[in-house]
């Protein structure tokens, strides 16, 4: 045997398991026609390395027939190459949908958190607040009357401890829904938080802006200040930093977050997975169709750039959805509302 013939036969025998695995495939996705148009064409195309071996072997088959088998290939190919295209696009759209859904339940995720945060920090300030302040009172009441020395002094640390109380009290229902961002806007809710930072720890923050006093919509500021805290929290429990920079600019409708700190550093492929830290960001950053790049290498500080575009919605909800979210009030509410009338 010649070997064009051995390579004629290998030929036909790899298009026949070829075939074979198009006929498995044949239910495996929406468009059947595409599976199917691939068979015709390679049981055509087997059968014309068929009439070519016979052919060598003397057999006289006619042009006509070579012809009629070749434009079966070609018409059979060419509309397996359509039928690709569209199943690109279906895909395409497919995967747009899905990326929409996920930032869709992100976005409801988030909101809902920060209305469980309003909520809690609502229930502390007006609930334990007028309670501690109560107890403030009284104690101030009876500090005025005939006492020893003894309970002078336990009436004076009772009262200390209240104060701390009301400060811890304050402090917690602000982190929970810091009332200087949602009264001021972004810069003065930033500005707050780093003056509270600076405050605590041995560390230099500079923060640099172009804005004022505009306000944008609350999901984008809520979220652009959760990750500026995040950041900043980051860079002082892991980096070690002395100073951290801090830029915030409005620019081609985008606004455009620029962080850095002189830490010690790191990996970003390391720690990526290591903590929820740097995957909430990135969820946040996401929700709101962001970019966010990080950069950072041992021994050389942290970098963070953020752009958000203050012209998309995050993920829009429904009219219904946001209504559920936003107003309907909840139990507390409605208690709250009977207890003063």
């Amino acid at each position: 045997m010649r070997g064009a013939e051995i390579a004629m036969i290998v030929c036909i025998a790899m298009q026949i398991g070829a075939t074979v695995l198009a006929l498995l495939l044949v239910n495996q996705t929406k468009y059947r026609a595409l599976w199917w148009c691939c068979i015709i064409g390679l049981a055509a195309l087997t059968t014309e390395r068929a009439l070519q071996l016979f052919e060598w072997d003397g057999v006289d088959i006619s042009n006509l027939t070579f012809a009629w088998v070749g434009t079966i290939i070609s018409v059979s190919f060419s509309v397996s190459v359509v039928c690709a295209h569209m199943l690109v696009r279906h895909v395409d759209r497919v995967t747009n949908h899905r990326r929409m859904l996920e930032n869709r339940l992100m976005t409801a995720v988030l909101r809902t958190e920060e209305r469980s945060r309003a909520t809690f920090s609502r229930e502390l300030h007006d609930g334990l607040g007028p309670l501690l302040s109560s107890a403030k009172m009284s104690i101030s009441a009876l500090q005025r009357a005939e006492l020893s020395d003894k309970d002078r002094r336990t009436l004076a640390n009772t009262s200390a401890v209240i104060d701390e109380a009301i400060r811890s009290l304050r402090e917690i229902s602000n982190n929970l829904s810091p009332h200087i961002l949602n009264n001021f806007g972004l810069v003065r809710g930033i500005k707050n938080f780093i003056e509270s930072v600076v405050s605590l720890h041995d560390v230099r923050i500079t923060f640099n802006t172009s804005l004022r006093t505009e306000r944008y919509d609350s999901n984008v500021e809520v979220i652009l200040y959760r990750v500026v805290c995040e950041l900043i929290n980051n860079s002082l429990k892991h980096s070690g930093c002395k100073s951290i920079e801090l830029h915030l600019e409005l620019r081609d409708n985008h606004l455009n977050i620029d962080y850095r700190d002189d830490g010690r550093g790191f990996s970003p492929r390391d720690v990526e997975n290591m903590g929820m830290g740097l995957s909430n960001i990135r969820s946040r950053i996401s929700s709101l169709s962001g970019k966010f790049v990080l950069t950072s290498h041992p021994g050389r500080g942290m970098s963070a750039s953020i752009s958000v575009s203050i012209d998309s919605a995050i993920a829009h909800l429904t009219t219904s959805e946001y209504d559920e979210l936003y107003n309907t009030p909840t139990k507390n509410d409605k208690k709250r509302k009977n207890r003063l009338g």
